[in-house]
């Protein structure tokens, strides 16, 4: 990765919020940790507890908090933020720009769009997609062999990487991000066990992602029964997440890896669900609710309600039954004591 960026092209980046303290007169070339910067090089203070490692960094442009007060090393520039951490994404932004530009818009001679499918003049659709019938797509980036199924929608500033398939009739909301392999609108998990065996029940539904949601790579979310999946607007989702058929996940949630989501669970808005976590089916969890990694959820959970362990407590109960779990080896070392000396203090029985 080579860079080449001015100080003054990164303060254009951070705006007004930004103050200057120090001076470095050259270019920007490469971005690295505090411990790992060398001249020429930016790095930030997004952790507190590397305070200490920001006197020692070698890094010629250095972002820290606004209360951050020892001054720069010669040659070396302070920039001070309310969030360092923000606002080095907004300067990765631009540096993604001009390392992964924009694809020209145009439709690869290799796709295969049907006659009746309807794709935005500004979309460009990579080698070997294939558009199905009825389906509408905006001013989208369609990486290679990406599926879109009949009647489908592709809203505009849409991003699809190498490999997605979305399904027939599934809507895809403005500016969203569908990373490599991850498949939107398969069929529910749906099954009835009649006359002696397990009969597939049609999931008919479809699945539908509001605007600004992120959904990582091979990550899966299935159509619904009937009505739709749905993934409310600003919900990140990370890599190879199950949500089930007929779940509805409510606005600006965090999803991490290898969460599982069973059926008709509903998630209220703001709710974060730490990796590895599975939620049983037909749940209720209440806004802004956090679920710690490898929890099993097997009821509701309150808003706002912090819970962790197998099955689902709240965090504080969690932690203190933790903490006597680790002390019962010499609680029971102490009571197997304690019964000896009762034994050799008691009267023989007759």
């Amino acid at each position: 990765m080579a860079l080449a960026y001015s100080t003054q092209r990164i303060l254009e980046i951070l705006g007004n919020d930004c103050e200057a303290v120090g001076a470095y007169e050259g270019t920007i070339q490469g971005i690295a940790s505090l411990a790992e910067a060398q001249a020429g090089d930016l790095s930030f203070l997004g952790n507190p507890k590397y305070r200490a490692a920001v006197a020692d960094s070698q890094a010629s442009v250095l972002l820290v908090p606004k209360d951050y007060e020892q001054a720069p090393k010669p040659g070396q520039l302070h920039l001070k933020l309310e969030n360092p951490s923000f606002a080095l994404a907004l300067i990765c932004r631009d540096i993604e720009l001009t390392l992964l530009p924009k694809p020209p818009a145009g439709i690869h001679p290799s796709a295969v769009v049907e006659a009746d499918a309807e794709v935005s003049p500004e979309a460009s659709i990579g080698a070997f997609c294939y558009i199905g019938s009825g389906a509408k797509v905006g001013a989208a980036v369609l990486a290679s062999h990406v599926s879109v199924g009949r009647s489908a929608q592709i809203k505009d500033e849409v991003q699809i990487g190498a490999r997605v398939s979305v399904g027939d009739y599934c809507v895809i909301g403005e500016r969203n991000r569908l990373l490599p392999g991850c498949v939107i609108g398969s069929d529910g998990y749906g099954y009835e066990y009649f006359d002696g065996a397990h009969q597939r029940v049609p999931q008919i539904g479809n699945v539908v992602i509001a605007a600004d949601v992120d959904v990582g790579a091979n990550s899966t979310i299935d159509r619904a029964r009937f009505g739709s999946t749905q993934i409310g607007a600003g919900t990140k989702i990370d890599n190879q997440v199950q949500i089930a058929h007929n779940v509805r996940v409510g606005q600006h949630c965090l999803i991490v890896a290898q969460v599982g989501i069973s059926g008709s669970t509903v998630l209220g808005d703001g709710v974060v669900v730490g990796g590895q976590a599975g939620l049983a089916g037909h749940l209720k969890i209440g806004s802004g609710a956090m679920i710690a990694g490898g929890t099993a959820v097997v009821s509701d959970i309150e808003p706002q309600l912090k819970v962790r362990g197998y099955p689902a407590m709240p965090m504080m109960l969690f932690n203190r039954m933790a903490v006597l779990q680790r002390k019962l080896p010499d609680l029971f070392k102490r009571f197997d004591q304690l019964e000896k000396t009762v034994k050799c203090l008691a009267p023989e029985s007759k």
